[in-house]
């Protein structure tokens, strides 16, 4: 599991080298909230596709290398303990939005909004996703325990409407944390 001191190392290596980033998924979510609320087996971030050579230079400093290559979607890049980088690239348009190719032809577009989100984690600020925009990224496939426990704790914090299957589920189960 990667723990809160990793992330902010691999974070500022990234920083350091001049790569842009935006905290996502659990990690994210928990850089929200500002508080380390489960573990976590990786890294998410959004980066920009254009940067996407310079980030995996910037984490092989770090002892990550290449384990996963499936460029334009992601790039995962792990050290064979604790860890895991999941980069998903976007290409920026003229309007601030992010594209992120998926496989098949499809696309998910982040709102230039989306990357106005700030976190909290190891005694810094880092720049997030927004609550809004994880929530959307979380659906479309089936849910497990840590992705209600997530969506819960946006929710919770933020207010943020919940679509189906989450709607409704921290009122009648106990998602835990």
């Amino acid at each position: 599991m990667i723990t809160p001191r990793a992330v902010a190392s691999l974070l500022t290596c990234l920083e350091a080298h001049g790569v842009s980033f935006w905290l996502d998924g659990g990690v994210g979510v928990d850089a929200l909230v500002g508080d380390w609320t489960r573990e976590h087996s990786d890294l998410d971030l959004v980066i920009p596709l254009a940067q996407a050579t310079e980030a995996r230079r910037a984490l092989g400093t770090l002892g990550l290398s290449h384990v996963t290559d499936e460029l334009p979607t992601r790039l995962v890049v792990a050290d064979g303990g604790d860890r895991s980088v999941d980069l998903h690239t976007v290409t920026f348009d003229d309007e601030g939005g992010g594209t992120q190719e998926l496989p098949g032809g499809r696309s998910f577009r982040y709102p230039p909004e989306g990357f106005a989100g700030v976190g909290w984690l190891e005694g810094r600020v880092w720049p997030c996703l927004t609550a809004e925009v994880q929530v959307r990224c979380h659906v479309g496939y089936d849910p497990d325990a840590t992705d209600y426990h997530d969506m819960r704790l946006l929710h919770e914090r933020f207010g943020v409407p919940l679509p189906a299957p989450y709607a409704g589920y921290g009122d009648a189960h106990d998602v835990g944390g």
